[in-house]
């Protein structure tokens, strides 16, 4: 049985100034994301590769997500196009700034 909260650290700039290098984050395993979520998914093209990501909408069967920064060679769906649903692991619950917009 998988546990409802994951940890996960934050590596690189994409999400300042809501979230710095190297802080931790709570992820609360859910499907139910809505736009403005600040989200944690497995990258679609290297799956061991968690992302932290604002989820901006959604877009077929996914999702569009975007860092705070965004911009060339930076991972987003700018580069990799939307996320599928399934590869999205729930949302950022702790801390509290990063809580939907």
């Amino acid at each position: 049985m998988a546990l409802p909260f994951v940890r996960a650290t934050v590596q690189g700039p994409s999400m300042i100034p809501t979230l710095s290098p190297g802080e931790t984050v709570w992820v609360l395993r859910t499907r139910r994301i809505r736009p403005g979520d600040v989200v944690v998914a497995r990258h679609p093209e290297e799956p061991g590769l968690l992302l932290v990501k604002r989820a901006l909408r959604p877009e077929g069967q996914g999702w569009w997500l975007e860092g705070e920064i965004t911009g060339p060679g930076l991972a987003d769906s700018n580069s990799f196009g939307p996320v599928p649903a399934d590869l999205v692991v729930g949302i950022v619950v702790w801390p509290r700034r990063a809580r939907r917009r």
